[in-house]
């Protein structure tokens, strides 16, 4: 069936394409050695995104898992424990890079709470015991279904960590569509962070590009890193002229939210263990998950698989119409 339909693709929302309106801008960037002169186009876009985030500085890096590494490559020393919740993706996805090249001794939180990151962070230990120094946190998280956390619930968790003396790093590769979905500025949930990783080419659909921002201190060592970990770039200016159209699509994403609200609806009219998503994932619970996967595919419905669930991930490229399609074909599969 998959050959005589157009697949609609809901792996994730990094499959969106640049549009025309992108494309032009990237065609028509002023760009300089961003390396040897810093690219004029890449510094509008650091500013930018420093402006909306709150902090001093930013810095354009090729993804959010070097952005991450970068931050917590800064922030450890050899040995050093750092907190993240469970299933976080500095935990899971970046490929151990956090011990590997940070030299973190990484510690899952089953339940993050400021109960949870004080007991795990604080009180003395021997000479010979691990030093928690640093608590990373993930808004939304993706392992969870792209979940929130709340401009309160964020203040209460950094206030936590700074009760027993940890930094704080934000993992907020979605963190546009956790301000969009709370109405709340993006400000609101960076308060009190050391650093934060946010990303251009998911929900924004940027084709590449993730920004790690902080002190102006912070953003002169992670030039130094990025260049180390060989993510310097040249003409940067035509990748940043696609950030900066970019930025101006951080209210459509209430579409994407919209549109995974009615495939979640649908899905459990149709029988599946779907719950209510709180942004742009949709998990769900099936017996047989390699299984479910397949036929999905050959109905013409990519997903992807999570946590032992299906995921789907609405993203600019895919319509209402697209969401009543695919129920349509699931409904047709089953």
């Amino acid at each position: 069936m998959i050959g005589v339909v157009t697949p609609i693709d809901l792996r994730s929302d990094t499959v969106t394409r640049p549009d025309e309106q992108m494309r032009r801008a990237m065609a028509a960037a002023e760009v300089g050695d961003d390396v040897l002169d810093h690219d004029p186009t890449m510094a509008a876009l650091e500013e930018r995104v420093a402006a909306l985030l709150g902090v001093e500085a930013a810095l354009w890096v090729p993804s959010g898992s070097m952005g991450n590494l970068i931050a917590l490559f800064l922030h450890l020393r050899r040995g050093d424990r750092f907190l993240a919740p469970l299933g976080a993706h500095v935990l899971d996805a970046e490929l151990g890079t956090a011990a590997w090249l940070a030299g973190g001794m990484p510690h899952a939180l089953h339940s993050l709470t400021p109960e949870a990151v004080v007991a795990a962070g604080g009180g003395e230990s021997p000479y010979y015991g691990l030093r928690s120094s640093l608590l990373c946190l993930e808004n939304t998280h993706n392992a969870s279904g792209g979940t929130l956390t709340s401009a309160a619930g964020h203040e209460a968790l950094v206030a936590a960590a700074r009760s027993v003396g940890l930094a704080v790093h934000l993992d907020g590769a979605r963190l546009w569509n956790a301000s969009v979905a709370l109405g709340v500025p993006l400000t609101a949930l960076t308060a009190g962070v050391d650093t934060v990783q946010v990303c251009l080419s998911k929900g924004l659909g940027a084709p590449v590009g993730s920004v790690v921002a902080g002190s102006a201190a912070f953003v002169v060592e992670a030039r130094r890193v990025r260049k180390m970990l060989g993510g310097g770039v040249r003409q940067g200016g035509v990748l940043a002229a696609a950030g900066l159209v970019a930025l101006d699509r951080i209210d459509r994403l209430a579409e994407d939210h919209a549109n995974a609200a009615a495939l979640a609806a649908g899905l459990r009219a149709l029988g599946w263990d779907v719950p209510a998503p709180e942004t742009n994932i949709v998990l769900a619970s099936v017996p047989e998950l390699d299984k479910t996967l397949l036929v999905l595919r050959e109905a013409g419905v990519l997903a992807s698989p999570m946590a032992g669930k299906v995921r789907f991930v609405t993203h600019g490229d895919v319509t209402a119409a697209d969401i009543t399609e695919v129920l349509h074909r699931v409904r047709e599969a089953a």
